[in-house]
């Protein structure tokens, strides 16, 4: 058995050597191709050989370019390469292929054929698509069953005279492992960044706005969204039916739904991201066995929408500051967040006797008037009126009165985070 595993490893060795050498010759004897203005892209890359560079001069070009071999394929001055508003603008079938520096534009509409501005077909693993602008495309970018790609640096935008219905999405990812998608700009899409059954996924840095969804998560596991910005969409971050997410630093302000959506999600960490001016700050259903921690949830209607079983999360050291309803809890019990250290809510209205930080008695979300509002938006009107208090009184005198609500054991009395005021100013614009 050790002979055989030794043979085994040596075939690896082998094989790993074989293929770097293999790389090396090709980089020794990578040619350089230049294609001038009025010249046809195509015939060039026909003409290269796998490894070479085909360097690209500035001009118009009007091509359906299939690239079938690891080329890198490299833009001087933004050339502009166009579909003339049918099909792919490029289309992506082999490994190892580089696109830099580009305009690319003018795909088809047809929904179903999914034209792109750039295709990557499946197979055409380990493709670089850095610092273009893919714009009025159907889809930006569409990703299929390609591993290890990288999206680096892009402005992408869609046919954005479509209604939001009949455009396809900035960057589609469907069945990949190992994507890169940082430091993108996405707008006027239908879905800023899709991802669907694609794992081991790094989101970072990108900029997301002027969308249904910033990003539509589904199917989706071991990834990282990390730093980016969601803003002025129906909704910020849809994250659906997925687990082992890490989402860290983003901000998500001023869409008219959501910031988060955290729907069917498990065994993730949600920490440091800022939800200001939206509907709702997180919308939570059916989320189990989560981190929340470290957030900032400020000036939105409701704070969180919790809802339909999302129970056995820690909820910790969170700051939720003037949102209109903190929470909108609907379930049959109570649900115990801020077990150790507390959240901070600033309509709080205990007091902390020995100065500890902590207040004295536990903070609860929403009661029986809160509830009665939330059904009967009309009861604002008297939310100062006598009856209403003493209806608050009463229901805290009498527990058949109360209604279940989020219970913080441990409310601290100032935010966590020191610079909470300037998304008071931030999310109004």
């Amino acid at each position: 058995m050790r002979a055989r595993r030794r043979l085994v490893l040596a075939r690896a060795a082998d094989l790993g050597c074989a293929v770097l050498l293999a790389a090396s010759a090709l980089a020794a004897h990578a040619r350089e191709w230049r294609v001038h203005a009025g010249e046809p892209i195509a015939a060039v890359v026909a003409r290269a050989a796998a490894g070479d560079t085909v360097v690209v001069e500035r001009g118009h070009y009007e091509e359906h370019l299939v690239v079938d071999k690891p080329l890198r394929l490299i833009g001087v001055e933004r050339p502009t390469l166009s579909a003339g508003g049918a099909g792919d603008v490029i289309r992506v079938q082999s490994p190892d292929v580089v696109i830099e520096g580009f305009i690319v534009r003018d795909s088809g509409a047809d929904l179903g054929a999914q034209n792109a501005g750039i295709y990557v077909e499946p197979g055409a693993h380990r493709a670089v698509v850095r610092d273009n602008a893919i714009v009025y495309n159907l889809f930006g970018l569409w990703i299929e069953k390609a591993n290890d790609v990288r999206v680096e640096r892009n402005v992408v935008t869609g046919k954005r005279d479509l209604a939001s219905a009949q455009r396809g999405n900035g960057i589609q990812l469907y069945n990949t492992t190992g994507a890169r998608i940082s430091g993108n700009d996405i707008s006027f899409a239908r879905d800023g960044i899709y991802v669907d059954v694609s794992h081991h996924a790094v989101f970072r840095g990108n900029r997301i706005h002027h969308l249904r969804y910033g990003t539509h998560y589904m199917n989706s596991y071991f990834n990282l969204w990390e730093d980016n910005e969601s803003y002025l969409n129906r909704g910020g971050l849809a994250l659906m039916e997925v687990r082992n997410q890490v989402v860290r630093n983003n901000r998500a302000w001023g869409n008219s739904d959501h910031g988060i959506m955290l729907r069917t999600i498990q065994d993730s960490v949600i920490e440091g991201n800022v939800v200001a001016g939206n509907s709702r700050g997180f919308f939570i259903y059916d989320a189990e066995y989560n981190v929340l921690r470290d957030n900032l949830v400020i000036g939105n209607r409701v704070g969180v929408h919790l809802w339909a079983g999302s129970i056995h999360n820690d909820v910790e050291g969170n700051d939720f500051i003037q949102n209109r309803d903190q929470i909108r809890y609907v379930a049959s019990r109570d649900e115990r967040w801020g077990g150790k250290t507390g959240n901070y809510w600033s309509n709080y209205a205990g007091w902390d006797r020995d100065g500890d930080g902590v207040g004295d008695l536990p903070y609860e979300a929403s009661d029986v008037v809160d509830r009665l509002v939330w059904r009967y938006p009309l009861l604002k009107l008297l939310l100062n009126s006598p009856a209403i208090q003493t209806l608050r009184l009463a229901a805290r005198q009498f527990p058949l009165l109360r209604a279940p609500s989020v219970v913080d054991a441990h409310p601290r009395m100032r935010p966590f985070r020191a610079d909470w005021e300037r998304w008071i100013v931030k999310q109004r614009h």
